[in-house]
């Protein structure tokens, strides 16, 4: 049988190489539903393409211009956050792709979970802001997460047949982005079109300013946290500019099992939405001879701060990584409009955590607070500094 996926965030980096897989195989997939926020004229051209049960645009000045464009369509078209919610709910709907960017995908997972949908997880946020929620949730519904991210997939595919074998550790590794080895001095005077010019991988906007900084990384060591049930003094990070071993995991006996691949992040969503099976596919393959040397060294956390500051919160826990979260998507975004320089991308999350008010054991509700409150404090903070 077909396995019908919803794609939350059908038109960013994600979501359009998901439907590149689904393309690839007809026989084994179908889409379900589609969804987008604001690329009104991408997500008409999908949906009449992979021909969905539902659309939603996000924005609803949006609504009747994708009502209008798909009107000679049997697809159901609607906006709003309520009808986000809604639509992962349905009944023919096997697994949620979630792609959406930053926060915004946290209640729409939240209720795909309880609706008893195996999520395939990409918006790395919803595991940041509030962890101990969501893998409690899941626990709870019965419900599957695989990982998208391609590290946190290669940590999952090193671990299949291991369930019995205690993890020592586990080592994310991090291209360094696009300014590695450059020192503070350097940082305070790049733009945005230089952070944009990731040298490995092709992602939409906010992630790739992220793997500038180094939060993406640091983003990446809470995820994997409560996606593998780990401390943090279980999670080592290392750069590996080359991009081709992905991730690795070692056990207590001191083996080191790794997970290797040209960049393409078709590999992992492919792997998550089609888990436990490997599709059969015509992505570029890996040879030993064109990368006749791997390096890896060590983050420098003094000039790349955000990897510390994460660090710091997954020790601290609470709502701080809800903290982190909301004001650094503020300062990307202001980062992005010429508002802010780059390092003060990181100077703008640590007066957040001094000011926003620690919750050490939160609700959804101090989830929902927390975030309102970092970004209105973040977004003034902005004002007064421009």
């Amino acid at each position: 049988m077909k396995k019908n996926i919803a794609i939350l965030g059908s038109t960013g980096s994600i979501g359009t190489q998901a439907l590149e897989v689904i393309e690839a195989n007809p026989e084994i997939f179908s889409v379900a539903v589609l969804t987008a926020q604001e690329n009104a004229d991408l997500l008409i051209e999908q949906a009449v393409k992979f021909l969905p049960k539902e659309v939603v645009i996000g924005n609803e000045k949006h609504f009747d211009k994708v009502k209008s464009a798909l009107s000679a369509y049997n697809i159901k078209v609607y906006s709003g956050i309520e009808a986000l919610v809604s639509v992962v709910e349905m009944d023919d709907v096997d697994t949620v792709l979630t792609a959406m960017v930053g926060y915004a995908g946290l209640l729409p997972t939240i209720h795909a979970i309880k609706a008893r949908k195996d999520i395939a997880l990409a918006n790395k946020e919803t595991l940041v802001v509030a962890g101990e929620l969501i893998t409690g949730l899941a626990k709870q519904y019965g419900v599957n997460i695989y990982p998208v991210d391609s590290e946190h997939s290669a940590i999952f595919q090193c671990l299949v047949g291991e369930e019995a074998n205690k993890i020592e550790k586990i080592i994310l590794t991090a291209s360094g982005g696009p300014f590695r080895g450059k020192d503070r001095a350097y940082l305070a005077n790049v733009t945005k079109e230089q952070a944009l010019k990731h040298p490995n991988w092709s992602m939409g906007a906010k992630i790739t300013i992220d793997s500038a900084t180094l939060m993406n990384k640091g983003l990446e060591v809470i995820e994997a946290k409560w996606l593998f049930d780990l401390e943090a003094s279980q999670i080592d990070v290392i750069v590996h500019p080359q991009s081709i071993v992905h991730s690795l995991v070692q056990f207590e006996d001191g083996s080191i099992k790794a997970q290797m691949g040209l960049p393409d992040m078709k590999l992992p969503i492919q792997y998550a939405l089609r888990y436990p099976a490997r599709l059969k596919s015509a992505f570029p393959r890996f040879n030993f001879t064109d990368y006749p040397s791997l390096t890896f060294e060590k983050p420098d956390l003094d000039t790349f701060r955000n990897l510390a500051i994460a660090y710091e919160v997954l020790e601290k826990g609470g709502n701080t990584a809800c903290i982190v979260n909301a004001a650094n998507e503020i300062a990307v975004e202001a980062f992005l409009r010429d508002k802010i320089g780059f390092l003060e991308i990181s100077d703008l999350i640590i007066e957040s955590l001094a000011k926003m008010s620690y919750i050490s054991a939160p609700t959804y509700s101090d989830y929902v607070q927390t975030n309102e409150a970092t970004r209105r404090f973040a977004s003034e903070l902005i004002q007064v500094k421009v």
